[in-house]
């Protein structure tokens, strides 16, 4: 009785453990082949993190391979909530050592989250100093940093780039396919303790971008920015450009701002300032544009430099309008009306080309369309269609109102008398190069078209050359031991009211030197001056020191002494 009872028991047991294995075996099935994948999400989830390396985007360089824009290692801070035990004194201490909001950091660090960034590119100084605290969950990314060494210099030509590497302004932004670095994918390991131990990255040549090379020479920037600054403090002006083109190339080498901004720290500034105004904003030209208008009436054949035309002794109506002259005046030349800068003849001579002629002269020059330069918001300002003009519009078009140009686009139209008529596409880069150097792509001179034939440009460019001599509008252009051709500009702005200020005006100079063969052509452009507004008072002793500096700077020599003194007497033969 007492074995069979024994027995009993041992088949008792036996199925107990039987039941107890075969639910073991069953919940292992269930976990390794129904779960599985499930939780082995669940796993890496808590002890592997992916991250996007965006690498490292590609160095700008100016024409003489100097570094504009380059990319430097940085260290984020990162933080993983969930390993966090004390959430408000981490925040504390986080937001005391990196300088930050209290509120900001808790609320980071209490979100339902496995990963959040606490500060992105840090500094040295910062990573250093959260890395000496220890801290739980807090964690530290390798990134790359955009970096501009010269801080202002060419700033709103060169523009910034965004935390992620991506191009927002500028030539970082039109050229961003070719700066910006292959992304990669990498994930970090960590240890229960949430200690990193293995990191699996992609290779090293996958994080580099293209290289630019610029046509901009740092030199002829920094001479432009600088004398840009103290014309426009002088004057106690609003704002200025200026740009330095070669005429016979459209490589520009200067494209000059100022108030200036930092795009190491671009959100410190006004959005404002990093606009490429130059590229981007249409001005009313002024008496800038009477060269242009000269130039339509000899390319018509109606007119030659001697051409004779009565000024009406400073005031002239048309219809209900009266258009004015600064000085009274008799009878001009065409070549004189330029050189004292009448309104009322540049009127005169565009009733005599006619509105259709006069029209299509200026669009040979440009404009009213986009130059399809290689940088982003260009504008294409405005030129009404020829037949909608009325007799007022004609006239004031002919002295640069009611019409709207870029900068780019009234240097590049002057840079075409320079260039014997034949307009150029202005261009701002000139190689785009791999990491090692190697050239991938080069952007050399186009032709457009002829604007003008070359004989008229001849003439128009020893109209301008008049300029510049005694009692013409920009004698504070003159250059010594250089000839200089060019033209003042100045215009009234539009107030809120739809009419034009009596206070607010646009001064400017537009020039070429040595006028016998250009090798730089200068626009300088004065927003509000508020002491004097005259362009040849405000703006060509600007354009005069940035053109001597240059033409030192580039070792273009000076002509020798008797032709520097001859310059002077040169006014009235010239044509």
């Amino acid at each position: 009785m007492e074995k069979k009872y024994i027995n009993l028991r041992e088949i008792l047991v036996g199925f107990v453990f039987m039941v107890l294995f075969a639910i073991i075996f069953a919940r292992a099935l269930q976990v390794q082949v129904y779960e599985g994948p499930w939780l082995s999400k669940k796993a890496s989830d808590q002890y592997a993190k992916s991250f996007t390396s965006y690498g490292r985007r590609g160095i700008i360089y100016d024409r003489n391979f100097r570094e504009m824009a380059v990319s430097i290692e940085v260290t984020s801070i990162a933080a993983y909530p969930r390993q966090i035990k004390d959430a408000k004194a981490t925040a504390r201490t986080l937001a005391t050592t990196l300088k930050m909001n209290f509120k900001d950091v808790l609320q980071k660090l209490t979100v339902d989250k496995k990963f959040v960034w606490i500060k992105r590119h840090s500094t040295p100084k910062e990573s250093a100093a959260v890395k000496a605290l220890q801290l739980d969950g807090i964690g530290f990314i390798p990134e790359s940093n955009r970096f501009y060494p010269n801080t202002t210099l060419a700033a709103q030509a060169l523009g910034f780039t965004g935390l992620d590497g991506d191009g927002l302004e500028g030539i970082e932004f039109f050229y961003d396919r070719y700066l910006k670095a292959e992304n990669s994918n990498y994930t970090v390991i960590k240890d229960a303790l949430g200690t990193g131990f293995k990191a699996e990255t992609a290779p090293v040549a996958l994080t580099r971008g293209n290289n630019l090379v610029l046509t901009i020479d740092s030199n002829i920037q920094f001479i432009s920015e600088s004398t840009l600054q103290e014309t426009v403090d002088t004057f106690s002006a609003r704002s200025g450009m200026a740009i330095v083109m070669q005429p016979k190339t459209g490589a520009i080498l200067a494209l000059a701002h100022y108030p200036f901004f930092n795009p190491n720290s671009y959100t410190d500034f006004d959005k404002e300032l990093w606009r490429n105004r130059i590229i981007t904003d249409p001005f009313e030209p002024g008496s800038t544009m009477k060269i242009f208008s000269a130039a339509a009436a000899i390319e018509s054949g109606t007119t030659t430099p001697h051409t004779i035309f009565y000024c009406e002794n400073g005031a002239y109506r048309i219809g209900k309008n009266v258009v004015h002259d600064n000085t009274r005046h008799g009878w001009l030349s065409l070549q004189q009306i330029i050189k004292y800068s009448s309104n009322i003849g540049a009127v005169k001579v565009s009733e005599k080309v006619g509105a259709k002629q006069l029209y299509k002269s200026f669009r040979n020059f440009g404009f009213g369309e986009k130059t399809r330069i290689d940088c982003p918001g260009e504008t294409a300002g405005s030129l009404t269609y020829y037949a909608r003009w009325s007799d007022i519009d004609i006239g004031a078009i002919s002295f640069g109102h009611g019409i709207a140009v870029s900068a780019l686009q009234l240097i590049r139209a002057v840079s075409a008398i320079a260039n014997d008529g034949i307009l150029m596409k202005p261009y701002i880069v000139q190689a785009v190069t791999d990491y090692h150097g190697k050239s991938l792509k080069t952007f050399k001179p186009l032709e457009v078209r002829r604007a003008i034939a070359a004989q008229t440009a001849i003439c128009v460019r020893n109209i301008m050359k008049t300029v510049i001599t005694k009692g013409g509008t920009g004698v504070k252009a003159a250059l010594e031991g250089y000839t200089v051709s060019g033209k003042t500009g100045t215009a009234r702005k539009i107030d809120e009211n739809g009419t034009y200020s009596e206070k607010k005006h646009i001064a400017s100079f537009v020039g070429f030197t040595p006028s016998e063969n250009p090798q730089i052509a200068i626009l300088v452009i004065i927003d509000e001056p508020q002491t004097k507004f005259f362009g040849g008072i405000v703006a060509a002793p600007a354009f005069k020191k940035i053109a001597q500096d240059t033409l030192n700077y580039l070792g273009i020599p000076p002509k020798n002494i008797s032709d520097k003194l001859r310059v002077a007497k040169d006014s009235e033969t010239l044509g």
